[in-house]
């Protein structure tokens, strides 16, 4: 009991500064910014950096002895990384380019990962009042402006019309191969790390991500998507691993409801 009564408490505290990150950004959000680009020409604005503060001053409070990896200080090198046993791995603001259309589909993600594996996530999408939270032994939640639901992933059947979640600002060239497989789709477009909580609560049945990903953008939503019941792997089927490597860039992943 007194182990569930601590994990109650720390994901409570991750979900209350997942919302205080989200709220440092919506004051942003909700006036001109500013825009500038990184090396390989992402978009970063002053609401990643001010929801990046937020989290990791959060996280060193909350839990000194772990370390941090956040999209916005990740130049840590694979040396150090290699021997971390448990960390916080941060995207401050996945779906900047969301942010910057003002199409409210921009989240905070907070994940704590065990041994390559994500135990705890919390996605929170401030501008549509909405967030998602789990942890392994507690299972997987949204909050919204209704209260508190449970997630519970239905595993249905490969046949029928498929809907499929896909990236509304990273179309993939390869996504329209992948889904000749199904006998009828319905796309629902959205974007950041919401297309991982989709599937999570019922709304999207698959969602294939053949482009470019960074752990970061996927930790948290794998965490609350898996703990719902859903299956995320590789394109072989081999799971969906974190710090396993020296870059920091996600494999083809697929992340189902689908009975296999």
């Amino acid at each position: 009991m007194d182990k569930q009564m601590n994990q109650h408490h720390l994901l409570d505290q991750v979900v209350a500064i997942a919302k205080a990150a989200g709220e440092a950004a919506m004051i942003i959000y909700q006036k001109d910014f500013n825009i500038e680009y990184k090396g390989d020409d992402s978009p970063v604005t002053d609401a990643d950096l001010a929801a990046h503060a937020v989290i990791v001053k959060g996280l060193k409070a909350l839990t000194p002895h772990l370390p941090i990896l956040s999209e916005e200080s990740a130049d840590i090198s694979w040396e150090e990384r290699r021997t971390w046993e448990e960390y916080w791995l941060v995207d401050p603001i996945d779906g900047t380019k969301e942010f910057i259309k003002k199409n409210g589909e921009f989240t905070v993600n907070i994940a704590l990962i065990k041994q390559g594996k994500p135990v705890l996530g919390v996605v929170d999408a401030p501008a549509l009042n909405e967030t998602y939270f789990a942890e392994a032994s507690l299972g997987a939640f949204k909050q919204d402006s209704q209260g508190i639901h449970s997630l519970k992933v239905t595993k249905k059947a490969n046949k029928g019309l498929i809907r499929v979640v896909g990236s509304r600002s990273h179309p993939s060239p390869d996504l329209a191969a992948y889904l000749e497989q199904f006998e009828a789709v319905d796309m629902v477009p959205k974007g950041s790390s919401l297309k991982l909580c989709l599937v999570a609560e019922g709304k999207a049945d698959i969602y294939p991500r053949l482009g470019l990903t960074s752990e970061w953008d996927t930790g948290a939503g794998h965490a609350v998507a898996e703990i719902a019941g859903a299956s995320i792997t590789q394109i072989d089927g081999s799971p969906l691993t974190y710090n396993q490597k020296a870059q920091y860039l996600n494999p083809y992943f697929i992340v189902s409801a689908l009975l296999d």
